[in-house]
């Protein structure tokens, strides 16, 4: 195995919350697709509200590219088709008739045309998506690497090692098909003390990496620019575990499934613990008699990264994680900086918990208030200490904010994604929402790469 990539800046928030493993099946009765959920998509509509739908029916596709299909991930009824401004699509609601009937496709040949033919005909193709921007792949693009992070180090992310264990024939055929789709540069990144599934240890056909130190080094964007940096016009695939799950299942068994195993973890619930369901589920089903109160911030996605939903949303696409935690809107105790403070999060110090090492730090229970606003930009190093890429975070963000096009390129703006700015974010003594600013520079060179 490789030598150990050590990640030293970077910060674990130990949160509680963390979903027992425990799985119980949940089948809800609405499940949907988001069309925003991928960037740079302009959607062309394919069914109506009232239409028939099996599992790998056509709901919408890239209209500049219509190959690229995204099929139901359940049978039943268009229940719904959300619009928002302008008309932007929004959502495709599926009332699920609970038979699971699957459109009947066939295994293609495993060869890198058949495997693309297969993937893009039964709508398992956006699950692979690349670097930079983190569109869905382009189909005749050729990745000079394919990267798999088998591991998550976000606050209350799923344990990937569980995961693996559940389904360890479809992810080792699942990294056989995609080993032959990137010709061989097939990346696994584990975790050095933390990864001890065989599954995942002992996989086949994949080239494995080994990773420690604190989050983010389970996010893809810093394995690739430890391992194999992207520099202008290069394109790095990516994909998931729970995405590759539901390729090798296909290829294995000729049977198209979107399930899905979801941690709904947070100090927000009852009974933190893993749903087994389908992609798209209903939130109001995942959570539903597992609130402690009405007052909790439910995200879809991690706390960092993740974007907020109601009970009546839905969990989005790439997301492998339910999060809920309480709002961060009560009055807080008077002059509370002056008290103790030993259970309150700080990286700087500000309390006594900030002392305490960052491996033996108990799990706190945050909220989502800001205890600060947004103000000019303070010049304080703390962004060097958790922005672990050889890149100056501060200067690349400021180039942002001016769109110097060539001062971006020349930082490193291709190597990151607004994910990679998550902690920044975090601990900004600035409160500034840092993850939107990087989106749109990548946004802007994205359109002026398209033309």
């Amino acid at each position: 195995m490789s030598q150990v990539i050590k990640i030293k800046q970077g910060l674990d928030i130990h949160l509680k919350g963390k979903a027992e493993q425990v799985v119980s099946c949940v089948i809800p009765d609405y499940f949907a697709l988001h069309p925003t959920d991928f960037i740079g998509l302009m959607p062309r509509l394919r069914v109506q509200e009232g239409d028939q739908v099996k599992v790998g029916t056509p709901l919408f596709c890239d209209k500049r590219d219509e190959r690229i299909r995204f099929t139901a991930p359940v049978s039943g009824t268009v229940s719904e088709i959300r619009r928002g401004a302008k008309r932007q699509l929004q959502a495709i609601v599926i009332q699920s008739d609970k038979q699971n009937a699957a459109l009947p496709f066939e295994v293609g040949e495993l060869t890198k045309e058949g495997i693309t033919q297969s993937l893009l005909e039964i709508g398992l193709w956006p699950m692979i998506r690349q670097r930079p921007y983190s569109t869905v792949a382009r189909p005749d693009d050729t990745p000079q690497a394919f990267f798999i992070s088998a591991f998550d180090s976000s606050p209350l992310a799923p344990d990937m090692d569980f995961l693996a264990e559940h389904f360890p024939d479809s992810l080792q055929k699942g990294l056989e098909v995609l080993n032959i789709l990137s010709d061989g540069k097939l990346h696994l990144c584990v975790h050095a003390e933390k990864t001890q599934s065989e599954v995942l240890l002992k996989a086949k056909n994949v080239v494995i990496h080994q990773f420690s130190g604190p989050h983010p080094s389970g996010n893809v964007g810093t394995q690739i620019n430890k391992i194999c940096p992207i520099n202008k016009g290069d394109i790095v695939w990516y994909c998931g575990l729970p995405e590759i799950i539901n390729i090798g299942h296909f290829f294995l068994t000729g049977q198209l499934d979107f399930g899905r195993i979801y941690a709904v973890a947070g100090s927000g619930l009852l009974h933190p613990h893993y749903i087994q369901t389908k992609l798209g589920a209903s939130v109001s089903a995942l959570v539903k008699n597992n609130l402690k109160d009405d007052h909790q911030r439910i995200v879809s996605g991690n706390v960092l990264t993740g974007k907020a939903v109601t009970e009546n949303g839905f969990i989005g696409y790439y997301h492998n994680v339910l999060s809920v935690i309480p709002e961060g809107d009560q009055r807080h105790e008077l002059i509370g900086w002056i008290w103790p403070g030993f259970k309150k999060f700080s990286m700087s110090r500000t309390f006594p918990s900030g002392f305490i090492p960052n491996a033996l730090q108990p799990d706190f229970e945050l909220d989502t208030n800001y205890h600060g606003e947004e103000r000019a930009y303070v010049m304080t190093g703390e962004f060097e200490k958790v922005f672990p890429f050889d890149i100056y975070p501060l200067q690349l963000i400021k180039a942002c904010l001016v769109g110097d096009i060539d001062l971006m390129e020349n930082l490193g703006i291709y190597e990151v994604d607004p994910e990679d700015f998550a902690l920044c974010e975090f601990v900004d003594t600035s409160k500034t929402d840092i993850q939107a600013i990087i989106f749109e520079a990548l946004e802007k060179l994205r359109k002026e790469a398209e033309g």
